[in-house]
């Protein structure tokens, strides 16, 4: 087992509320639309719409009424800030918001709220002025269960409403919506003028004032806002300079045609700070957004189509609900969702980053009990693609990393998850295939050639070939050779110690072979050494390639063909040239993915996503192989198995370089997981021969087992991760130590070994040839008794 990080290392490695709030914070899909924004009181104009769109008008007013006291009223005067950020309105004609408001209130209707008594909250509260914004003040506070009085100078509550056009704002409608004032209990005393001398009196008499009287105030209270000092105002509280008093509306900015949207979110908001005052509570904390601002929302428009402004057949009505459902359908439904949009692994479990994040924090914290989101933060191939993509630059496979490493230092990371790749790390790095060389008679290397564990695994003839072709453009240079893992996987699973010590093997070794320039022609390799070996001087192949030339032999062709760019090349621009050079020199022509180069999506192998969610793995290579008509070219040997895999004629550079693109390459199926081991173990067996003139030492008994698989048993093999050695060492163990079981019905043998963390269940029956296998499984699950 692996040391476990101290407190402080864990400390460092978790995710604190600070961090979690700044994490969620870069996530702008939960920002306010523009509409929103725009809109004083914040009405929700995108659910209203889509409501609307679907022909639910009820459910368009009840999101209205839920932002507007007085519905009736302002979905006629309302001047509609929110048209003027309309996204729409940057294509065509905008939205017309108020119209659509107007529609639900025409078409809608709302269930009559069961009158319950409301709870009584102590406090008094005097309301100066019966206009829109004195309205909405009494109307919030009143609901709240506070004693509210209006004083009106004139004959009837509406103040400046009276003035606006009768033909837009009917005297009806305004008493409608007024009605609501006197059914919630305020008590309205009426032609009743309030000067600077009846206001101190109001102020002892009342625990808090509201005065919003308008911008024909008499000349009364223009000697009280001077002698009282009520012109200091606070534009986000709106409390005076008066202990309790509080002041809005016309009176506050002093002119004749107020927006009555804007009077209403003033009201609201005066009605807040109302509330925070008499409950002894700050009145400033947290007052963020609550008037009109601009919205942090992203929305591509770019692929937005036109659809023209829907005309109404009666003006003096509004919209019919017809022709409100059309224009309804106009609006964008603004939204972010651009990483979603563009990552399976974030639309798979149908949520957004700044849920993801908040759910990977609690997963981190819980205690006891079930982690839902391990299979999330295990999932992602930590590609980049979504930082890339974020306007904010939100990398969610950072993240997921960072948990990983918490999920293994809790002790707490499923050991089904990436033991099967660690264990694959294991055997490149084991005698059976790690290899130092500098060239044949030489002590020291210029150049070191390192092709990774994953293209000596599918195509190890192009790795000699490879080799070959250095050493002839380099006369003049010592090229050496390495063979092995680079150690990704153990960065992937979570693993910063194993991860480190693979590293500082690396480091040991070219230190042994003086440090020379290590030419890679894997991404995941170079992104490695480039990332973590610092010091370490590299090449891509590919680079080398285009400023060398290409090897001798390399044949022209023509065809088109489309790249797709691993995701580890996604900010390797210089190599990305390299390789559409090279396919020009080869004669072929591109047809460009529509993502491609640093927005290029990945097969599913990084972050070993095809191990821990083979389903999500399965959807990831669809979508990708889907994106292009033409053949796919590639410079990563497990992109080129897994599109293969599932039928898309890929070829690898190489396939290309030395092959003539031959249609067998296009289509030839990668090893399987036995195979990769068994290619890996034979090229250093060959090279070293070779080349080096030595022979491999330390066969183990089970090596020697001979096994006969039918395709059906093989594909089960393949899907339950189960490989030829570890039923090779099943077999051995139970032939040696006796210890297997007969089924007498079927005449075979069950056997089980457990070599490591994992118990193989092997169904076989000896035969001249060797051994037939009928079936196999595996566990986690210890046997009392078992090998080990």
């Amino acid at each position: 087992m692996f040391p476990v990080y101290g407190a402080l290392q864990w400390l460092n490695n978790s995710m604190d509320q600070k961090e979690l709030f700044e994490l969620e914070q870069q996530c702008i899909q939960e920002c306010a639309p523009p509409c929103t924004a725009a809109c004083p009181v914040h009405v929700d104009v995108r659910s209203m719409l889509a409501e609307t769109a679907r022909g639910d008008f009820s459910a368009a007013l009840k999101i209205y009424q839920k932002a507007v006291p007085f519905p009736h009223i302002l979905s006629r005067i309302c001047d509609q800030p929110c048209q003027n950020v309309c996204r729409r309105g940057e294509i065509e004609e905008s939205i017309a918001i108020r119209a659509l408001e107007r529609a639900a209130v025409n078409h809608g209707e709302l269930p009559e709220e069961k009158k319950r008594p409301m709870p009584k909250r102590v406090g008094n509260v005097a309301v100066i002025g019966g206009g829109i914004s004195g309205l909405t003040v009494a109307y919030d506070l009143a609901r709240k269960g506070y004693k509210i009085t209006i004083y009106e100078s004139g004959h009837e509550l509406g103040g400046g409403l009276w003035k606006a056009d009768r033909d837009y704002l009917p005297a009806e409608v305004i008493r409608g919506d007024i009605e609501v004032i006197y059914e919630l209990g305020v008590e309205v005393d009426l032609n009743t003028l309030i000067d600077h001398i009846h206001l101190v009196e109001l102020r002892n008499a009342f625990d808090a004032i509201y005065i919003a009287v308008g911008p024909h105030a008499s000349e009364a209270y223009e000697l009280a806002r001077d002698q009282y000092g009520l012109i200091k105002v606070d534009p986000v509280t709106f409390a005076t300079s008066m202990e309790g008093v509080f002041a809005g509306g016309g009176l506050l900015w002093g002119i004749e045609m107020h927006s009555s949207v804007t009077s209403i979110s003033e009201g609201r908001r005066a009605g807040i700070s109302i509330d925070r005052y008499l409950q002894k509570v700050s009145v400033t904390a947290s007052r963020i957004n609550e008037g009109p601002y601009t919205s942090c929302l992203y929305t591509d428009i770019s692929e937005v189509g036109t659809r023209p402004l829907i005309e109404m057949g009666d003006p003096d009505f509004g919209y019919e609900w017809h022709e409100a459902i059309q224009e309804g359908k106009r609006c964008i439904q603004c939204e972010c969702m651009e990483c979603v949009k563009a990552c399976e692994y974030l639309r798979e479990f149908g949520r957004y980053p700044r849920r993801y994040v908040r759910e990977i924090y609690n997963n981190l914290s819980i205690v006891k009990g079930t982690r839902y989101a391990n299979t999330f933060i295990n999932s992602c191939s930590l590609c980049g693609l979504c930082a890339e993509i974020c306007p904010e630059n939100l990398d969610m496979g950072a993240v997921n990393l960072k948990a990983r490493q918490a999920m293994v230092t809790q002790n707490r990371m499923p050991a089904s998850a990436h033991d099967f790749g660690l264990r694959d790390m294991q055997f490149s790095n084991s005698d059976k295939f790690l290899m130092m060389r500098n060239a044949p008679g030489t002590t020291a290397s210029d150049y070191v050639f390192f092709p990774g564990c994953q293209l000596s695994a599918s195509s190890p003839e192009h790795v000699e070939r490879v080799y070959s072709d250095l050493q002839r453009q380099l006369p003049d240079s010592r090229i050496g050779l390495m063979l092995g893992c680079c150690g990704a996987p153990a960065n992937w699973a979570g693993r910063p110690d194993l991860f480190e010590s693979i590293l500082a093997a690396w480091r040991m070794h070219l230190q042994v072979m003086e440090n020379p320039k290590v030419v890679l022609p894997c991404s995941s390799c170079y992104q490695v050494f480039q990332k973590h070996l610092p010091d370490v001087e590299i090449v891509s192949l590919w680079d080398f390639f285009d400023e060398h030339g290409l090897p001798a032999g390399a044949v022209s062709a023509n065809h088109t063909v489309s790249i797709h760019d691993p995701c580890s090349t996604r900010y390797e621009s210089q190599m990305q040239d390299s390789i559409r050079r090279i396919l020009g020199r080869l004669g072929y022509q591109i047809e460009e993915l529509p993502r491609s180069r640093e927005r290029t999506t990945c097969c599913s192998y990084g972050g070993m996503m095809w191990l821990a969610n083979p389903t999500l793995a399965e959807k990831v290579v669809q979508k990708r192989i889907q994106e292009g008509e033409a053949d796919y070219v590639t410079y990563c040997a497990m992109c080129r198995d897994n599109f293969v895999g599932r039928g898309k004629r890929t070829w690898h550079i190489l396939d290309l370089i030395y092959n003539q693109g031959s249609d067998e390459q296009a289509t030839r199926r990668g090893p399987n997981y036995s195979q990769r081991h068994e290619n890996r173990a034979r090229l250093k067996r060959h090279l070293l021969t070779e080349i080096w003139g030595e022979t491999m030492d330390g066969s183990q008994p089970y090596e020697s087992i001979q096994l006969n698989i039918a395709d059906d048993v093989q594909a089960k093999l393949e899907q339950r991760l189960i490989l030829i050695e570890d039923i090779q060492r099943v077999i051995e163990y139970a032939e040696r130590t006796k210890r297997k079981l007969l089924n007498r019905q079927t005449g075979h043998y069950l056997a089980y070994y457990r070599p490591n963390t994992v118990t193989y269940w092997v169904e076989y029956l000896p035969t001249e040839a060797g051994f037939a296998i009928f079936n196999a499984y595996s566990h986690r699950m210890e046997v009392p008794g078992s090998g080990s």
